[in-house]
């Protein structure tokens, strides 16, 4: 009988211990899954790398997240700048049969300042992209204010176009980590399509720029022209967080604080400063 005891706590011993040690498995195999959750989440957060391109052609990985090439930037800034304020009201052609009869550019209602709304131009729209979202907004109303209603008339004799020709894009100057200051000398020039009259602006700005996150078009194959063409401008990385007049009093990179307050008042629109 007592043998029958011993017996019995023995295999109740073992048993319990089975149990114990099987909850403790499952306990470690719960922690695994959560570890691997955690990490894929870490994954699908991360930022796609950006590459550099070597002389031979080859990319290689860039580690750091928020460099950029001089070159691509002063290129970014001046697309971006032509894109905005070139307006030939017709849009991008985008077959063989549209570059001899381009579509004409019905433009977007933006609100402006006033409290009432006038058109931009469909390339100017998409253009808006490379800004920061909280600049879009309020520039995008100081443009639709520059863009004479004209551009979209379909009358040949009071049609406009703009065209904005850069004479300068001085290279980029680093302010904070990710962060660029690019001076541009432009001239807008707004002509008449029928005899030529033109009205010449100069357009002098200070662009800030810093280095963006970006995400491919999930239905690349699918999307509509517009949507490709405004995930192409995200495509390069970067973004226009705010815009100032430019000071030309002295040389670019020798400019001090004293001589930026000078230009505050000149031939460009304040409209612009942020």
């Amino acid at each position: 009988m007592v043998r029958l005891l011993e017996k019995r706590q023995k295999t109740g011993s073992a048993l319990t211990f089975f149990a114990i040690a099987t909850f403790s498995l499952h306990i470690l195999v719960l922690l695994l899954f959560l570890l691997q959750g955690l990490n894929i989440r870490q994954l699908s957060l991360r930022k796609p790398p950006n590459f550099v391109q070597l002389i031979d052609g080859k990319p290689v990985a860039n580690i750091d997240d928020l460099a950029r090439e001089p070159e691509a930037i002063r290129r970014f800034t001046s697309k971006t700048m032509i894109s905005m304020f070139s307006w030939s009201g017709t849009l991008p052609p985008q077959t063989i049969e549209e570059v001899a009869n381009p579509k004409a550019d019905l433009g977007i209602l933006i609100n402006t300042s006033q409290g009432g709304s006038q058109k931009i131009s469909t390339s100017s729209w998409v253009a808006s992209f490379a800004l920061s979202e909280d600049f879009r907004k309020g520039f995008l109303s100081t443009v639709a204010e520059m863009t004479p209603p004209e551009v979209f008339s379909e009358n040949p004799s009071q049609a406009m176009t703009s065209q904005l020709v850069i004479k300068r894009v001085y290279p980029p100057k680093e302010i904070a980590p990710g962060k660029w200051r690019v001076g541009m000398v432009a001239d807008l020039i707004q002509r008449n399509r029928v005899g030529g009259a033109k009205l010449i602006t100069p357009f002098n700005k200070d662009l800030l720029v810093r280095a963006a996150d970006y995400f491919g078009n999930p239905q690349a194959d699918n999307g509509t022209d517009l949507q490709k063409a405004i995930y192409s401008v995200r495509a390069d990385k970067l973004e226009i967080y705010e815009i100032r007049n430019l000071c030309l009093l002295d040389d670019y990179n020798n400019l001090n604080e004293a001589k930026s307050k000078q230009c505050g008042t000149g031939q460009t629109s304040d409209s612009f400063i942020r």
